[in-house]
């Protein structure tokens, strides 16, 4: 067996300020991982786009933005007109600018993006748009007439804020359910640091709020002090925004130990904390995992001051499900990231942690097993739905453990919606999360006037 890293456990750094930090009123916070767009430089950029009739980039974003025709309106000095078309059809389109994975979307399938050529930056000029539009309070939305029907959503996130949105704005009453302090989930509590700067993911809430008849009840843990019983007779539907609670294990002897966190959990206390300073960093983190979950811890614990942060995923570097830009951002903070390499022992000293023992995966190659050192390890290998009804009195139909819906959004149970992470055939996007509450409501809509079909 080799030793893969050699330097002494020092334990927590003193935290220094790496680059991507700064200083905010004496507390380490993080800067920009994309610098927006200026006016100018938006409309240089606007003024690249072809503006194609059968634009590839509509078909290849989920919530159906008709590209062209925002960008043609930042072209014609009209920002205000762009963040209305992209909003129409995304309401967190300035949280998706931020953290959509857009050159795997709508800047993959640009006809730009070819050798010689770069891609539209599509979604720097959304979060142009819509930056700017929020700014100067801009809005487009009204409600039609008082519907008289109720709708409860369970879940504050993209999904559950989406579905209210567009609930409210067909005139429908709605109450959101949501069991933390704070509304946003995935957004204000999941999302990297660096992609979500000053206070954004709680001013987007405001702003989808401002539509009215949405009221939102924080510390409603379902099957805790409210079941979804309670809601489905309180409501004439409910759409269920329950995101992925359950935490996957690794699965080691150990995983209790001092040191080894989940990845989720420690990006919640992240996202919360006011001044970064004070959160414990370890010198050698080691972080399980392929998704975007693993980048977005190990590229933060870098910068908070880690000196040594490494990814080891089990498979090869084509079946990572954090996208190429992703990783290539981690590595250019200096996370290592390696393949091929499975977890298959924690190593404990006095109930810490302090190593990773590891089996090559790789196929065609015939290796040893190594060992990382670490004094801090992350869990980031997914998360799994909660019991929905601790009494099992409402049965759904799952798949591959999370509910199962069709093309409407409708769980197998009559009157009851699903959409974000807890379905099925989600891709743990918050876009997509933004699709799925856009067509539930659309579906609950037509449910509650009686045109289902």
């Amino acid at each position: 067996m080799k030793q893969v890293t050699t330097p002494n456990l020092l334990g927590a750094t003193d935290n220094t300020p790496n680059e991507g930090i700064s200083s905010v009123g004496g507390h380490a916070q993080f800067t920009e991982m994309h610098p927006p767009l200026d006016a100018r430089s938006a409309l240089v950029e606007s003024d690249r786009c072809y503006f194609c009739f059968d634009a590839p980039c509509i078909e290849a974003c989920p919530t159906g933005i008709d590209v062209p025709n925002f960008i043609r309106m930042i072209s014609n000095h009209n920002p205000a007109g762009a963040a209305a078309v992209i909003l129409q059809e995304n309401i967190m389109g300035g949280t998706c600018a931020r953290a959509c994975p857009v050159e795997t979307l709508c800047e993959q399938s640009c006809v730009r993006n070819k050798e010689g050529d770069k891609p539209i930056q599509i979604g720097l000029l959304q979060r142009y748009a819509t930056d700017t539009a929020m700014a100067a309070g801009e809005t487009f939305f009204t409600r039609e007439p008082d519907s008289g029907y109720s709708i409860g959503i369970i879940g504050g996130g993209p999904a559950g804020l989406s579905c209210a949105h567009r609930l409210a704005m067909l005139g429908h009453q709605v109450v959101i359910y949501e069991s933390r302090q704070k509304t946003g989930g995935l957004n204000e509590y999941g999302l990297a640091a660096y992609k979500m700067l000053d206070n954004f993911a709680q001013r987007e809430v405001e702003y989808i709020m401002a539509i009215g008849n949405i009221d939102i009840r924080h510390g409603m843990q379902l099957g805790d002090n409210i079941s979804l019983s309670e809601i489905q007779s309180a409501h004439d539907a409910v759409f269920l925004a329950l995101g992925l609670g359950a935490c996957n294990m690794i699965g080691l002897t150990g995983e209790n130990s001092q040191g080894v966190q989940d990845a989720v959990d420690y990006i919640r206390q992240l996202r919360q904390a006011e001044d970064l300073s004070q959160l414990p960093v370890g010198s050698q983190v080691v972080v399980i995992g392929g998704g975007m979950t693993a980048i977005d811890i190990a590229s933060q614990t870098r910068l908070l001051g880690a000196r040594e942060v490494t990814i080891a995923y089990r498979r090869g570097a084509e079946n990572m499900k954090a996208s190429v830009k992703e990783q290539e951002f981690a590595q250019t903070h200096d996370v290592r990231i390696m393949h091929w390499a499975q977890p298959v022992k924690l190593l404990v000293e006095q109930q810490k942690v302090v190593g990773v023992e590891f089996k090559s995966t790789d196929p065609t190659a015939n290796q040893e097993n190594f060992v990382l050192q670490a004094d801090m390890v992350f869990k980031a290998i997914g998360q799994l739905l909660e019991p929905i009804d601790a009494n099992r009195n409402i049965q759904f139909e799952l798949e591959a453990g999370r509910l199962r819906v069709d093309v409407e959004r409708r769980t197998s149970q009559f009157g009851i919606w699903a959409g974000g992470d807890c379905i099925s055939d989600g891709d743990d996007l918050t876009v997509s999360a933004v699709q799925d509450g856009k067509l539930a409501a659309q579906s609950i809509h037509k449910f509650l006037n009686g045109t289902r079909d």
